[in-house]
């Protein structure tokens, strides 16, 4: 069993490499591997695509390696292998992101990603820190995950679903804020669970054993 952390130069991996290698050894997930290779992620069984900075600079780093996107769609649109978006990665599963200009995403799960404008003007964005997850789906990637549990988030735009179904959890910051989304063999977190301590740990623990 192989997971795929895809290196596209779009931020730090090092903390998320070494908590899906713990969780890995702890529920027999398999190997984790740090590639920018289409080879590499053709032949993973699961795929994580991260993502830190401004959306269309993410995109555009994702289409300049030749051949990665495309083989990222194929595994996961075409042969359903898992996969887990964290942060910017989630968001370009979306339709269009609108950060600096409109720019098209994914279109894996229809929606737009819009600058956070909390109902609370004292709220400061970018949204940074801890906060609580309020679940509104059951998935198997969220056993053991509750309502209350914190997460991590670091982000000035946020994912706004098309279609409720597709929005698993949120948190409440002036206004909801998606935090997870997800349908079929796709998944996404806003916030980042290799920094979100038991919560996140559960989660990434659960996605790499979760058999769409």
């Amino acid at each position: 069993m192989l997971t795929a952390l895809v290196d596209y130069d779009s931020g730090n991996l090092h903390s998320a490499e070494k908590a899906f290698q713990r969780m890995a050894a702890e529920v027999g997930g398999g190997d984790i591997l740090v590639t920018s290779r289409p080879e590499d992620v053709a032949r993973a069984d699961r795929i994580v695509l991260p993502g830190d900075g401004a959306f269309p600079a993410c995109r555009a780093a994702l289409g300049s390696y030749g051949g990665l996107f495309e083989a990222i769609e194929e595994a996961v649109t075409r042969k359903a292998r898992p996969f887990l978006g964290i942060c910017v990665g989630m968001q370009m599963l979306a339709s269009r992101g609108h950060e600096y200009r409109p720019t098209q995403g994914f279109g894996w799960i229809p929606g737009d990603v819009v600058r956070i404008e909390p109902a609370d003007r004292t709220l400061k964005v970018p949204h940074m820190g801890w906060n609580d997850l309020v679940v509104e789906q059951a998935h198997p990637v969220l056993d053991g995950i509750q309502t209350g549990d914190h997460a991590y988030f670091v982000h000035s735009y946020h994912f706004r679903v098309t279609d409720p179904a597709h929005r698993l959890a949120f948190c409440d910051y002036g206004g909801p804020i998606t935090a997870i989304v997800g349908r079929d063999n796709i998944l996404g977190t806003q916030f980042h669970p290799e920094k979100s301590q038991a919560a996140g740990l559960r989660l990434i623990g659960n996605f790499l054993r979760w058999a769409p």
